[in-house]
């Protein structure tokens, strides 16, 4: 009765209808507001309550409770992966190894990457340090493995579990990852296709509260880009995070002349199923995969159009360079001899 006599005291020279039409809205508002749950009931859902506590073990053979030590009061990326996989997964590491480089010294410090293995049986703490030393992977982002059982409940609670494919192979996952701020409840699902800088800005600045990173330059400062075709979009999605195109060695080797130096047609194959030449023995693929630490070319899954369209880019950005193949390119992309390795026959 007080709201209603608010209403009329407010609304002078109106009719008593007037007044009374405003009880069915009043009555509707004040049903909307009673079926929202309190905001402490939202509070701890993505919290103790719903992450179990399940005993991992890192790289070192350190225990790490997932709740306690992984997650509690943290901002995190956590992806699902295993090291014998030979297409998303070495991708996806070497995108984050790029969104680790990005954020220096603060990831261990008030940003934590955790990667969580989902073939624990092969993938002991010994395995997977040794595939950080693949990728060169800094302090500060762990690898875990643990119960099976458990990492699949775990990819569950976060929305990564797909049923109908990991129940007829296990190792069929969804590569998405998490990136989150367990204090503040906020969880976002990203790809690892998404350009590093957006990550990096989101797990540095976006989920700690600030929009953006106030040290990059406003976007009327941004590089135009007058023509993004299909060949340059596969290499900035699925190519950049191990190679470069004139800026040396990463991961894998710098790819600005290789359309100078390897056969068409061999490369393309190499593009295609790279998996497939390393099984056979190709002997360039076998030099390739023991000159860059035992880390093989991931099979991407592109089809015969993807593969010509990255061809022809790669192809561009060679002319572009103004340089004509030389014994120097040649040297520049030919594998260096591993110290054990023995001649290919």
């Amino acid at each position: 009765m007080a709201v209603a006599t608010g209403i009329r005291a407010g609304l002078p020279g109106r009719s008593t209808g007037a007044r009374t039409g405003w009880r069915p809205l009043l009555l509707v508002l004040l049903g909307i507001v009673g079926c929202l749950p309190p905001a402490t009931s939202l509070a701890g859902v993505w919290g103790r309550n719903y992450f179990p506590n399940y005993r991992l073990v890192n790289q070192d053979g350190e225990e790490l409770r997932f709740y306690d030590d992984v997650i509690k009061g943290k901002v995190v990326s956590i992806n699902f992966m295993f090291t014998s996989c030979a297409d998303v997964c070495p991708v996806e590491t070497a995108k984050l190894r790029q969104v680790q480089q990005m954020l220096g010294d603060r990831v261990g410090r008030d940003v934590f990457m955790y990667s969580i293995t989902i073939d624990p049986e092969h993938d002991t703490p010994e395995v997977l340090k040794a595939y950080r030393e693949q990728f060169n992977i800094g302090p500060g982002w762990q690898f875990l493995t643990g119960k099976r059982e458990e990492i699949e409940d775990l990819q569950k609670r976060f929305g990564l579990y797909v049923r109908s494919r990991q129940e007829i192979d296990p190792l069929d996952h969804n590569v998405s990852l998490m990136l989150g701020n367990e204090a503040t409840g906020r969880w976002l699902k990203r790809s690892p296709f998404d350009n590093p800088a957006v990550l990096a800005n989101t797990l540095g600045y976006a989920l700690h509260g600030n929009r953006r990173n106030p040290a990059l330059a406003s976007y009327d400062q941004a590089h135009r880009i007058e023509s993004f075709d299909r060949g340059e979009y596969l290499f900035r999605t699925r190519c950049a995070s191990c190679h470069t195109l004139g800026g040396g060695v990463a991961v894998g080797p710098d790819l600005l002349h290789v359309t100078a130096v390897r056969d068409r047609d061999w490369l393309a194959r190499w593009i295609r199923e790279p998996d497939a030449m390393i099984a056979e023995g190709d002997p360039l693929a076998k030099r390739l995969v023991a000159a860059y630490k035992g880390l093989p070319m991931p099979n991407l899954s592109l089809n015969e159009v993807d593969v010509e369209a990255l061809l022809k880019f790669l192809e561009q950005q060679h002319a572009a360079s103004g340089k004509l193949r030389t014994a120097a390119t040649e040297d520049q992309l030919r594998p260096p001899d591993p110290p054990e390795a023995q001649p290919d026959d």
